[in-house]
């Protein structure tokens, strides 16, 4: 299994703290994002690769983290090429540009770089693999759907805990169930991401992906419990380093 992490966003609502900065390279806490979410892999027996993808005008920066990085499993970085919010290639871009540059042919573990939980990831992946040839999603309850109104991806899943529905930052939710960033592709799905950016109304948000995936191949959710942030701004962060100071 090898693990994209996807760290090639511009994060312009948290300038000017990301303005010569990578947002998964702020610190929450006592370390870094990337640093808690890599802490959280270690755990994981049958990940071999860690795999970062960021842009041109952070490249130099996540290179300079790897030599630090503490890690049992090897670490790629990917510069994508990109310089700026205009030209980037969005999560499932990048996904795909991770797939054709590594050659992957394996299950990927994809996450994002901006979210921070304090669930352990061994109980979502044993869960995904139990589902043969199936993708999974990491879903956080936020308890009130109205809280999801126009900024996330919102999802359903019935009694098997398939996912039923999908909607990317709808006005009206029709479930507190949110899409965390997380995400589980069997090998055997992979080249599906090659043809949904054939389709004419391809996005680059991965609400979108999942979605179009729906008519292809079956989807589970996983809800993580505990605590959660996705630090989009400048509260958020606020939030998550008071939630997370302390915390090993």
């Amino acid at each position: 299994m090898k693990v994209v992490i996807l760290a090639a966003g511009y994060a312009t609502r948290l300038y000017p703290l990301t303005l010569n900065k990578p947002k998964c390279l702020l610190t929450v806490g006592n370390r870094t994002i990337l640093d808690a979410l890599c802490g959280k892999l270690d755990v994981l027996k049958d990940l071999d690769e860690l795999i970062v993808v960021t842009n041109a005008k952070f490249f130099d920066q996540l290179v300079n983290w790897k030599k630090n990085a503490k890690s049992r499993f090897s670490i790629r970085i990917l510069n994508d090429g990109t310089d700026s919010n205009d030209t980037r290639l969005g999560a499932i871009g990048d996904l795909r540009f991770a797939i054709q540059q590594c050659r992957l042919e394996t299950d990927i573990l994809m996450l994002a770089s901006d979210n921070l939980f304090d669930a352990g990831l061994s109980g979502f992946t044993d869960f995904a693999k139990s589902k043969d040839g199936a993708v999974s999603v990491g879903l956080y309850d936020i308890k009130d759907p109205h809280l999801a109104a126009k900024k996330f991806g919102v999802l359903e899943i019935n009694s098997a805990s398939e996912v039923v529905s999908i909607e990317e930052k709808p006005e009206f939710p029709k479930s507190s169930l949110i899409g965390m960033g997380i995400y589980y592709f069997p090998k055997d799905s992979l080249h599906l991401v090659h043809e949904y950016f054939d389709h004419q109304e391809a996005k680059d948000a991965p609400g979108y992906y999942i979605r179009w995936l729906g008519g292809r191949v079956k989807i589970y959710g996983f809800q993580f419990s505990g605590m959660w942030y996705d630090i989009g701004n400048l509260k958020a962060l606020e939030d998550a380093n008071q939630a997370f100071s302390g915390k090993k």
